[in-house]
């Protein structure tokens, strides 16, 4: 399949609103199209590295890999990193708000200049070898961390592993943090398909972290790692832990070191029970790189896990927006991160309030599993973003009153978020969630 590339004129964009529209225009996009914009192969990343000499060989990187967690656990790790002192990019997609989300480098985002210059720079190379949004993308934060002379890359994958295309990249660790079944369509319908696909980047001789052990998954790593004589960790032999407190602001956990039994009294300001393994599996990854001979250790971990959403930026995860009333999002969106959703909500400090639910799905989701676990006697406002993957509310009320789940349908996201939050009083709350684009237009919404 050939991609066309498209611009708002036939010059070099020459300012970053052009350039904005000339990334956004790149087709097939997989955030807009789906499963028709994934290719197979990595020749188009590899050639446009090729032509920017390759970037992604002049800087040491971190990658990582999984259906659930991925996000945060790349965010723990760059906060980890940062809190050693080095200079630490970040790669992870997709974004909710600003393109730039995607790559930053000690928590900040790039300056728009950069992208403008990017752009203009390979503007002939990108023509010759049209990569797709996210090949750009991918490229983009190569060039970046390479130009800003990065110390490390922690490097999320955007879908699968070995087709991604930050699978170019050859990290000093592998990082896999938990399979479930999502983009089944794509990957596999049995956990077993989805885990070949993530163990797609494991590497030769490059040490890889399991973030959670399952009968059905375990000899499809194990398999990989011995094929690759990767050393193979699971997060479960490295740490133990369990939640002892929640609050509106932090989440206080302890863990219990496998190695020694020394127990760490952890304080974090990421929010959701589900952190937990998100955390279990970072300090695992932050042991091997210690082995490694980076300076990061037990007590780096500590103080970085109590800071990670001021010194990177984490939006989306459990994430409360207002007080008065509650306002929460999180981008959650397959069977196993709405069930996380619930879990969370069953806390005492949620569970009585009255629920205004802001909910919109992706069509190629399974969203009649999703909507099974969620409560029957909450106020629902359907809604759809505008992209073109967006389940059509209409199609999303219908499925949900069968299901018992009452509610109104809105045409955007921002008119179902100023009725939820009309009806909303001060003792109830408003959660919004569904898709990365539902909680994207409801901050962009919220948050001018």
């Amino acid at each position: 399949m050939r991609f066309i590339i498209k611009s708002m004129n036939a010059e070099v964009p020459q300012d970053y609103e052009e350039v904005l529209a000339f990334l956004f225009a790149q087709l097939p996009m997989f955030s807009t199209t789906g499963a028709s914009a994934l290719h197979p192969s990595l020749d188009r990343i590899e050639l446009l590295c090729e032509a920017m000499q390759h970037p992604e060989r002049n800087f040491k990187s971190v990658h990582i890999a999984g259906t659930n967690g991925k996000g945060s656990t790349s965010h723990i790790l760059a906060a980890c990193m940062q809190t050693a002192g080095y200079k630490t990019g970040l790669y992870t997609s997709p974004h909710l708000v600003d393109i730039r989300e995607r790559i930053r480098i000690d928590g900040q985002l790039i300056p728009k200049e950069m992208v403008l210059q990017f752009v203009q720079q390979y503007w002939e190379a990108i023509h010759r070898i049209q990569p797709s949004y996210f090949e750009l993308n991918v490229a983009m934060a190569f060039w970046a961390f390479s130009e800003l002379k990065v110390d490390v890359a922690i490097i999320e994958t955007g879908l699968g592993g070995t087709w991604d295309s930050t699978n170019i990249i050859i990290p000093e660790l592998s990082v896999i943090t938990n399979i479930s079944l999502d983009h089944t369509h794509i990957l596999g319908d049995t956990l077993a398909a989805i885990a070949g696909e993530k163990a797609g980047i494991i590497k030769e001789g490059v040490p890889v972290v399991i973030g959670q052990r399952h009968e059905e998954t375990e000899p499809v790593f194990s398999k990989q790692a011995i094929l690759k004589n990767a050393p193979i960790v699971y997060a479960a032999s490295v740490v133990d832990g369990a939640i002892v407190a929640e609050g509106a602001q932090y989440l206080e956990m302890k863990l219990v070191t496998h190695k020694d039994a020394a127990i760490m009294n952890i304080k974090t300001d990421l929010l959701g029970a589900f952190q937990l393994h998100n955390i279990k599996t970072s300090f695992a990854a932050v042991a091997v790189l210690e082995t490694l001979g980076w300076k990061v250790n037990a007590k780096v971990f500590k103080e970085a896990v109590s800071r990670v959403k001021e010194l990177t930026g984490l939006r989306g995860r459990w994430d409360i927006i207002r007080q008065q009333p509650l306002v929460i999002a999180d981008v959650g969106h397959n069977p196993d991160g709405i069930n996380q959703i619930m879990r969370q909500l069953q806390h005492e400090e949620y569970r009585e309030r009255r629920k205004h639910v802001v909910v919109g799905f992706v069509a190629d989701k399974d969203v009649e599993a999703a909507l099974k676990q969620l409560p029957t006697d909450a106020e629902y406002y359907f809604t759809q973003a505008q992209v073109p993957r967006a389940l059509a509310v209409h199609l999303l009320g219908d499925k949900a009153n069968h299901l018992g789940l009452d509610g109104t349908e809105f045409a955007t996201v921002a008119e179902a978020v100023a009725a939820a939050l009309a009806a909303c009083k001060a003792s109830e709350m408003v959660l919004i969630m569904g898709s990365f684009f539902i909680v994207g237009e409801a901050l962009a919404f919220l948050e001018p």
